[in-house]
């Protein structure tokens, strides 16, 4: 059912995404949006980002977007139980909140929560063509947020002619899982619209080996749609929607002794995401225009069976107008430039007392220029100018380069780069708030090597980044009501911290026939806390291990049966700021295999966890044990 790859491309962009790193990736046919906001090969791309194909997502049968992103170099995420439950994604080492979401290219991160970052873990695969992980700090063109990076995920695009996927699976704890997919075009009109359902049994959220007795299950449904009407040649408007519901059962700390326990409450997620635009392109294509319209609405709220109330409610909002044009000036340069006015809000309420109202407003511009002055050689800069309702302007500057001399058997390749992420309105507005909060800020650069041997069949690269961060605003307690802490006697947030994140990652690619590959990634992170005379200063920033190991393999039989393995090896943590809790480190191993019966339909099956490893990514939280699935994929 899957055609043969180059082996570049399947070992580089398509089979590994834990190695796909953009600037390695010599060859034209692979094009990605992310780095630059409009399409570009990879060739020409001087920072570090990974694709994970849909290829690579259907051979991988992964059920969350996480469980994928955890493969990725610089990436480590944590999550409060079984799947649905909290999940965060840090990458770099930086705070999971200076993270950008995207679906389809809108943001999804929610200003309702206290640091405005996405929770992940209401984020199936469902639908889900292709994911591209932008690492390091990306604000020039994505704005507040991007100090760690930028997550974008593409759902499956119109086809040209009738197309209709469908999958399900059944498995560990009473799991079920349904999607589908209908793509197609008719006249000038071309859609693709899906839906998605998944429910399981869960386990306790509070960890079975520490007394966690109660499963904490989870359900959720979703669809997305994408339609594009081709009003001209020139002229064409674009609608997207994305939906997801979700209930996921949670532990707390239940009276008389108020500790971590099992309880009966749970917490419901419903996230709606809009996006309207018109596309114009002029003089022959060479002048493209996009003016757009993206909205996002998350509310979230936890209830406990035992009292009469919610426990919690938050409603964030954004409403973001943006244009982007994109000019090819001549043969191999390209500009790049937009203008945004996003307008976010916020309520949110605990235990029936509900906070005031807030909103805050951003507008800014960006310019980038991409020019290829002579063969094998591009180099990008631009520049971002935000100004925010609240604190004022804010200047953010962003290039990179990729040389290639030998028609990309070698690839080198540096950028440098700044992010900032503006107060979230729960920072400033809330009953903890702080109107004079300043931006956050980090400045980042890496640069890194790729060799490619025997026409591609062996691949090696490594890269050294490092990012500096200043300004980190974190919640301070409050012994005195003076100043900050006037009005706020259970605490306040203020601009007290600064961290330092520095690392390497490596990757080696092997492929001596095209039925095998072998591919392992490895992260090595320094990440500490250089908050000078704070108690914790030099010490390791919680929940970011030092080490992280992945390693791939597949094969492809002569009769069409395809088996896999994924090996991954997280050392060890703090799970505190103070490094006195430790995290051990664990090792996961992961089995699949598919077998196509016909063209369209599929058998496959897996088993997570082959060893059942006892971890956990935070303290007391429990982590699903050994597991097993199967399912049927059907296409036509």
């Amino acid at each position: 059912m899957r055609s043969n790859l180059h082996p570049l491309l399947a070992a580089v962009a398509l089979a590994a995404p834990g190695i796909a790193w953009a600037a390695e990736a010599p060859s034209e046919d692979i094009v990605v949006v992310t780095a630059n906001r409009a399409e570009q090969p990879l060739s020409r791309i001087g920072q570090s980002i990974s694709v994970i194909d849909h290829q690579e997502i259907l051979m991988r049968q992964t059920a969350t977007v996480a469980d994928l992103l955890r493969t990725v170099p610089g990436v480590t995420l944590t999550r409060n139980g079984g799947i649905g439950s909290s999940t965060s994604v840090f990458i770099r080492g930086a705070e999971s909140e200076q993270t950008v979401a995207l679906i389809d290219g809108v943001k999804l991160n929610d200003p309702s929560s206290p640091g405005g970052g996405f929770n992940f873990g209401n984020l199936l695969l469902g639908n889900i063509a292709r994911i591209e992980v932008l690492r390091g700090p990306q604000s020039v063109l994505w704005g507040s947020q991007a100090i760690g990076g930028v997550v974008n995920l593409i759902t499956i695009p119109p086809s040209e002619r009738l197309a209709i996927n469908a999958r399900g699976e059944y498995g560990y704890h009473d799991s079920a899982q349904l999607v589908g997919n209908v793509s197609g075009k008719a006249g000038s009109v071309s859609a693709s619209a899906g839906a998605g359902y998944f429910r399981t049994d869960g386990i306790s959220a509070f960890n079975a080996d520490r007394g966690g007795r109660e499963r904490d299950g989870y359900r959720n449904y979703g669809a997305n749609a994408n339609v594009n009407v081709a009003l001209s040649k020139a002229v064409s408007v674009d609608l997207r929607g994305w939906y997801s519901n979700g209930r996921v059962g949670i532990d707390g700390f239940p009276a008389p002794a108020f500790t971590f326990a099992d309880t009966r409450e749970y917490g419901r997620t419903k996230e709606l995401v809009g996006y309207g635009g018109l596309n114009a392109a002029l003089f022959d294509g060479r002048f493209r225009n996009r003016l757009g319209f993206a909205y996002t609405n998350t509310r979230r709220s936890n209830f406990d069976p035992d009292l009469a109330f919610e426990t919690f409610r938050g409603k964030g909002r954004n409403e973001r107008l943006e244009y982007q044009g994109v000019v090819d000036l001549a043969d191999q340069w390209q500009a790049t430039f937009g203008a945004e006015r996003e307008v976010s809000r916020f309520r949110t309420a605990s235990y029936g007392v509900a906070s005031d109202p807030a909103r805050a407003r951003i507008e800014s511009i960006y310019g980038q220029i991409v020019a290829t002055p002579f063969a094998g050689f591009t180099a990008t800069g631009g520049v971002r100018y935000d100004h925010h309702s609240r604190f004022g302007g804010e200047t953010t500057f962003g290039a990179s380069g990729v040389w290639t001399p030998n028609s990309g058997a070698t690839t080198l390749r540096a950028s440098y780069s700044e992010g900032f992420k503006a107060p979230t309105l729960y920072q400033l507005k809330s009953e903890y708030g702080n109107e004079t909060l300043r931006p956050e800020r980090a400045k980042g650069w890496d640069a890194g090597i790729t060799q490619r041997l025997l026409d591609g069949a062996i691949e090696a690269g490594a890269t050294w980044f490092h990012r500096d961060s200043d300004d980190l605003i974190n919640f301070v307690s409050c012994l005195q009501p003076v100043g900050i802490c006037a009005g706020r006697p259970f605490g306040t947030y203020d601009n007290v911290a600064k961290a330092r994140a520095q690392g390497a990652e490596v990757m080696l690619a092997i492929r001596p026939v095209d039925a095998l590959r072998v591919q392992t990634s490895y992260t090595y992170l320094d990440a500490e806390n250089r908050s000078k005379g704070s108690a914790n200063f030099g010490k390791a920033l919680n929940r970011r291990p030092a080490h992280s190991l992945t390693t791939l393999i597949d094969y492809r039989w002569p009769f069409g049966l395809e088996t896999g393995a994924t090996l991954t090896h997280v050392g060890s943590s703090f799970d505190d700021a103070a490094n006195r809790r430790e995290l051990e480190g664990y090792v996961l191993a992961d089995l699949r295999a598919s077998f196509p019966l016909t063209e369209g339909i599929e058998l496959y099956g897996r088993i997570e966890n082959l060893f059942d490893a006892d971890y956990e990514t935070i303290y007391r939280y429990g982590t699903p044990g050994r597991a097993g699935y199967v399912g049927v994929r059907l296409s036509y």
